[in-house]
């Protein structure tokens, strides 16, 4: 893992130095950099070793194919791209490093490279012949990068916080547009950054800028879809048995490492399963958060897998002392808003795992893959009720729901219900950000003291359902969570929250193998008569004990409700353009717990810490 930072134009070294120290907690094992005078491009990289720790240096240059890269990520199959290299002539000056791979490749197969590499990435690689910069992502968007095209030239960084520190950034307003969508849907989706004319490059994407004439030139070489009407051969046994294999074989390929290696264990199925086959090949250590609300925590159950499975074992606590002192400090070092809350109790989690490993394996994608989130099951219900129930009685139930007891705990009924009907309120295309967010339209317009456009605001997940071409709502809501919400908010999460505390996080689940034999399993072996995740579970009957598979999912959530009760509120920094009388009413009515606001004051909270800049500049 690393950090990488760059420019062309605009710009001197002292602004790169910046620039990557910035990014110095992604790579704490040494920086590098990098200038061409004459094409006036500049690179800077932060290195965290994992791969070839002495010869794995950045920025790495190929002299005789006039090339230089910096790059974060790994990749997991360099090993047979090496060889593939090897056999047309290539001579490596690296013992086993990825980053030359990535390098090489591209001398000898061109922007086509990305197609070929299977792992987490995202790279700059100048190429002074052509008088190009080429920055390319993985396809799940694992590993960040951000850029700003302008008048005077081209910049990007793995980090915002970095790339605000070159002065064409540094000065530009928060986007009004990408403050809306944050309140809709939690994250910022897409390419939507809080700073205007700030982009994220999207996953599964390249970018070329061409020095002499300052044009970018994108293209996205791949895009998560179900794949309909051709199945995998065989029968569901025969796909259950698939599933098994491809997994193992996921983790298998991410155990390399030079370095001391982990996991993440929730407890839950996909964690447990990423465990269990890690401890087939060697002995693991094990990392869970607990928390002394009983309906949140499940670090009893990670307990009993890590038991069975003979691990070296970890736990640490997260409560609302360690909210109070700890989230500002997060926040302000996350650099960009992230309105999920879990956020710090995963923050701890890499900090304690730090202490005794540089890798840690997750479950992340498991549930975005095989339809693991209450709204799959809620999806039937809400298409039979919004033919059945007229609009003023849908009104009517909304009230009532609204004055139901609030309760603090994990995924209460008063919360889903108030959810579930929310989301109701609204069209199918835009079913899945209304349930996720912290707010929906009408509110989002009060705070903002303006008129909405749903289509405005919701037009990344519109144009997602409107593109599918999935048969139910099923696949169309799989199709959502990976496309938007796995990238947007739980990778964010995971890579942010590691990286701050130097440690490279890995997910088996998005192996590329696994991936595309998923996109081609029918929903009905995702969903099964109201079980999540059914073939899955299957697969791992057998793997992890029937007590995980069977006990209901509750998700990695915090008690963020109450916490918020229990924290002195500080006064929040104004940011012009939004009222922030509609949030102290909200928060009185948290307070006294009348409703539920946590979503709402949450994200003001973020906004508070991670916008450096009020709106309108």
């Amino acid at each position: 893992m690393c950090g990488i930072a760059g420019f062309v134009g605009a710009g001197t070294e002292r602004d790169l130095a910046r620039m990557t120290q910035a990014l110095a907690h992604r790579g704490p094992d040494g920086t590098g950099s990098f200038s061409h005078e004459t094409q006036r491009v500049h690179l800077g990289h932060t290195r965290l070793a994992i791969i070839d720790v002495a010869g794995g240096r950045q920025p790495m240059v190929y002299d005789e194919a006039g090339c230089t890269i910096v790059f974060n990520g790994e990749i997991y199959n360099h090993h047979a791209l090496r060889r593939a290299l090897e056999a047309t002539g290539e001579r490596f000056f690296t013992d086993h490093s990825d980053t030359e791979v990535i390098l090489r490749g591209y001398a000898a197969w061109g922007e086509a490279v990305v197609e070929r590499l299977e792992g987490m990435f995202a790279f700059a690689i100048h190429d002074a012949r052509r008088g190009t910069l080429f920055l390319g992502r993985d396809r799940f968007g694992e590993k960040p990068l951000f850029f700003h095209a302008g008048a005077d030239g081209f910049v990007f960084s793995s980090e915002l916080a970095s790339l605000r520190q070159h002065p064409s950034v540094a000065t530009l307003p928060a986007d009004e547009a990408s403050l809306r969508k944050f309140f809709a849907y939690s994250f910022l989706p897409g390419r939507s950054t809080p700073y205007r004319n700030v982009e994220k490059l999207l996953p599964g994407s390249t970018l070329t800028y061409t020095i002499e004439s300052r044009e970018t030139r994108a293209r996205r070489y791949w895009q998560f879809a179900i794949e309909h009407g051709r199945p995998p051969e065989g029968t569901e046994a025969d796909w259950i048995e698939h599933v098994r294999m491809l997994l193992r074989e996921a983790v298998a390929s991410r155990l390399e490492s030079d370095v001391a290696l982990g996991v993440f264990l929730s407890g839950g199925i996909d964690s447990s399963a990423i465990a269990a086959f890690a401890s087939e090949r060697a002995p693991i250590s094990t990392f869970t958060i607990g928390f002394n609300e009983p309906s949140y925590d499940e670090s009893a159950y990670a307990e009993a897998i890590a038991r069975h499975l003979g691990a070296s074992h970890h736990v640490h606590t997260c409560d609302v002392a360690f909210m109070r002192n700890a989230a500002p400090g997060i926040l302000d070092a996350l650099g960009e808003p992230l309105g999920d809350p879990s956020l710090i109790p995963t923050h701890l989690l890499a900090a304690q795992a730090s202490r005794h490993v540089k890798v840690a394996l997750s479950g992340d994608g498991g549930d975005e893959l095989f339809a693991g989130y209450d709204p799959f099951k809620a999806l039937r219900i809400a298409s039979i009720y919004k033919k059945a129930v007229a609009r003023p009685i849908h009104a009517a139930l909304r009230m009532i729901a609204a004055r139901l007891p609030v309760s603090d705990a994990n995924m209460s009924f008063d919360f889903k219900l108030n959810r579930a009907l929310r989301g109701m309120s609204y069209s199918p295309s835009v079913w899945n950000p209304v349930w996720l967010a912290a707010l929906e339209p009408d509110d989002i317009a009060r705070i903002f003291g303006q008129r909405i456009s749903i289509d405005e605001l919701y037009e990344d997940a519109i144009a997602l359902w409107d593109r599918s071409g999935a048969g139910d709502t099923v696949d169309r809501t799989l199709e959502f969570y990976t496309n938007l919400y796995l990238p947007d908010d739980i990778l964010v999460k995971s890579d942010r929250a590691g990286m701050m505390n130097s440690l490279e996080i890995r997910a088996p689940f998005l192996a590329e193998g696994l991936v595309r034999y998923v996109q081609r399993l029918p929903s009905h072996v995702k969903f099964r008569n109201g079980t999540t995740k059914w073939i899955l579970k299957e697969a791992l009957k057998g793997v992890i004990p029937d007590s995980i598979l069977e006990r209901r999912k509750k998700g990695f959530g915090i008690p963020v409700s109450q916490w918020l009760r229990e924290m002195k509120a500080s006064p929040w920094r104004p940011i012009a353009g939004l009222d922030d009388g509609v949030f102290r009413g909200w928060n009185a009515e948290h307070q006294s717990k009348r409703r539920d606001h946590r979503g709402a004051l949450w994200c003001r909270m973020v906004l508070d810490r991670t916008l450096a800049v009020p709106y309108g500049g």
